[in-house]
């Protein structure tokens, strides 16, 4: 199959809904000019633009692997959007959100996954697991499975909270990318992911360097900006392509992780 480059549709709000207060960053849920509804994340929000990131990168990630993910837009506010709020707190955040936010198909009708209800495989619950180390993705669990069934099918949500590293460039990205995921331990499809290193070589085949770096340029100039520790916007458009190049190339580290974690938890 030829390689498809990955691309995100930019739409404009029209309308927004409500909050959805039970987000860590307080998303919406607008009505943009296409006239289909978006659970939006905004870079106003108190964690600032690196939770876009991280959905940005986590979601497509996941849309390579062959999972279902909510298309992901690029979501354009007006700064009037500010100015019409009632409620203050949800003023203040539109206000300093003027400009590029990120949203998620709002997949009406969709409930939240139940390990009881629905069955996931040991080669996709594998695979999740794989995802989730790699991106070192905490919000997989019990108290938080970030997953939906909609119309009977597994779709994965809300990968804002991945990537932690980035907070804290304390170290080169090679070097930051060779730490396991010990969080993993808590991970919902642990217990039913009993073909990791299948995972390994499946996944690894998948998400190619070129993918990578496609990737990492489609994140906008306007996020990388705001608390950016290195000289230009270049270099931290590198600095992602570099960790995930080595996590990759590193994966026994978290697989090994993860196996250890399955094994001391059964």
């Amino acid at each position: 199959m030829p390689y498809t480059k990955p691309q995100l549709r930019t739409v404009n709000v029209d309308r927004y809904i409500l909050p959805l207060r039970e987000g860590g960053s307080m998303p919406g849920l607008v009505e943009a000019d296409d006239g289909f509804k978006y659970v939006v994340k905004f870079h106003g929000a108190g964690q600032g633009p690196k939770v876009l990131i991280s959905e940005l990168i986590g979601g497509e990630l996941a849309r390579a692997l062959g999972f279902k993910v909510p298309e992901i837009v690029f979501v354009t506010l007006d700064k009037s959007f500010g100015r019409i709020e009632q409620d203050e707190e949800i003023q203040d955040q539109l206000k300093a959100s003027a400009g590029l936010n990120i949203g998620l198909s709002y997949l009406s009708g969709s409930i939240t996954f139940d390990p009881n209800v629905t069955v996931v495989s040991p080669e996709i619950a594998s695979r999740i697991v794989w995802l989730d180390c790699l991106i070192t993705n905490p919000d997989r669990t019990a108290r938080n499975p970030n997953m939906l069934t909609w119309y009977k099918e597994l779709w994965l949500i809300d990968h804002g909270a991945a990537l932690y590293f980035h907070y804290n460039w304390n170290k080169p990205p090679a070097q930051l990318a060779l730490k396991p995921f010990e969080r993993v331990k808590d991970h919902l499809l642990l217990p039913q992911a009993t073909m990791i290193d299948e995972a390994d070589l499946y996944c690894r085949n998948k998400i190619t360097a070129e993918f990578i770096h496609d990737l990492i340029s489609l994140i906008p100039d306007e996020w990388l900006v705001a608390d950016n520790p290195f000289d230009s916007t270049r270099e931290h458009r590198k600095a992602y392509e570099e960790y995930l190049l080595a996590r990759l190339q590193n994966s026994m580290n978290f697989v090994n992780e993860a196996k250890h974690a399955r094994e001391t938890n059964i």
